[in-house]
């Protein structure tokens, strides 16, 4: 990478790191453009060389923290993979060290909950050009050739169902308590998700018929 391609890099982050801490700080509607680029310390043209507005900024920024949650998650599964055998069970522990992660920074929960899209969501785990890492699907389908006795009927449905279900489920315990516990709702959750994925599991009786 040139010095042009680096300064750029600089600046690209600079909006990113900047956007990032007023969206979690004020909130997006309370953020301008002007906010942004002064705390960035560039010029207001340079921000829309990379963004259309600020709701494009945003959504990359969903896309970029959801897609660092779920490649975290991967990379923490790795290190204890022995202890999760099954599909199943590393689905399991890549949603609960997700969830874990929001219960503990619950201004993420917020900033993604309320502006994740399934294309949002989408862009992060197939990583479109987002960094220079494998994308997270490329992982789950690595998950699912690591374990030849599960064939699912789509791989792709059951992730987006099981997302779908954490997360709205997670949003009211996690910030409000309701109707009871994080912790208390868990493992209702991790059991719903297994029945998730035994449903979309094609046996090997379909394979016979």
């Amino acid at each position: 990478m040139g010095k042009v391609q680096d300064n750029k890099q600089i600046k690209l982050d600079a909006l990113f790191k900047s956007a990032y801490d007023l969206f979690m700080n004020n909130g997006i509607e309370k953020t301008s453009i002007h906010d942004i680029v002064n705390k960035a310390g560039v010029a207001k043209g340079t921000f829309y060389l990379y963004f259309k507005d600020k709701y494009d900024i945003r959504d990359r920024l969903i896309a970029q923290t959801t897609e660092k949650l779920f490649m975290s998650a991967y990379h923490a599964l790795l290190l204890d993979q022995l202890l999760y055998p099954k599909f199943e069970d590393k689905i399991i522990f890549i949603v609960d060290y997700i969830l874990d992660q929001l219960n503990t920074n619950k201004m993420i929960l917020r900033f993604i909950y309320k502006n994740l899209s399934w294309g949002l969501f989408r862009k992060a785990i197939f990583n479109d050009s987002l960094t220079n890492e494998i994308n997270f699907m490329d992982f789950y389908h690595k998950m699912l050739e690591e374990n030849p006795d599960v064939t699912l009927k789509n791989p792709e449905i059951m992730l987006f169902t099981i997302i779908e279900l954490a997360s709205s489920t997670s949003y009211s315990t996690i910030l409000d308590g309701e109707p009871v516990s994080y912790e208390e709702m868990k493992p209702y959750l991790n059991e719903s998700i297994r029945a998730i994925i035994h449903n979309h599991i094609i046996s090997e009786s379909n394979f016979t018929q």
